[in-house]
């Protein structure tokens, strides 16, 4: 694990980077998504600088499987003991730090999940309280863990959050795309 604190009250991140990044490859993009350059620096370093910056624990999980499922499976697996998870795929960069917290501290009430949204878009991390472990644990195949998401949110036990971070719904899956967060970025350091 590559936690900032083992012993935290907190949720883990989990940095969900095992995938192959086919579609950026497929839209003309040159080598994996993760280790295109952007403002610098290369996605996924822009994703864990951010993780870091959050002060959460953390966890990346890089290793090769077969769909998002297994990787976020593995993950939690690897952290069973962590008090709860937010899952980040490591192709976000521009997420703050301020919304990590969020959905973090989100989770510390009565609700099973959290999820932010950017003007009306779902976004990512979406955080889970420690109860959903098993479920997350037993996950497999390309659907993440939308299948327990979903389930929560018919449960009423899913906290909307709104924030105002286009980060959260900034993914970056094609050249267009990350040329659209490179631009987004500068704009961001520009304004200090």
């Amino acid at each position: 694990m590559n936690a900032a604190s083992s012993s935290s009250s907190l949720p883990t991140v989990i940095v969900l980077a095992s995938g192959r990044g086919e579609r950026f490859k497929a839209a003309g993009g040159a080598g994996h998504k993760l280790h295109a350059p952007l403002a610098g620096a290369t996605v996924l370093e822009h994703t864990l600088a951010t993780v870091r910056a959050s002060g959460l624990p953390w966890h990346l999980e890089d290793v090769g499987h077969p769909g998002m499922g297994d990787s976020i499976a593995a993950a939690v697996r690897a952290t069973a003991e962590a008090p709860g998870w937010l899952i980040l795929p490591a192709d976000l960069p521009l997420v703050q730090p301020a919304t990590l917290q969020a959905v973090a501290h989100a989770l510390q009430g009565t609700v099973l999940a959290a999820q932010p949204s950017y003007r009306g878009a779902r976004g990512h991390p979406v955080g889970f309280a420690a109860p959903c472990g098993p479920r997350l644990a037993a996950l497999s195949g390309n659907q993440g863990a939308a299948p327990v998401l979903r389930a929560l949110r018919e449960a009423g036990q899913v906290a909307e959050l709104e924030v105002d971070d286009v980060g959260v719904v900034t993914d970056i899956d094609t050249p267009d795309e990350l040329a659209r967060a490179e631009a987004l970025l500068r704009d961001r350091l520009s304004r200090g």
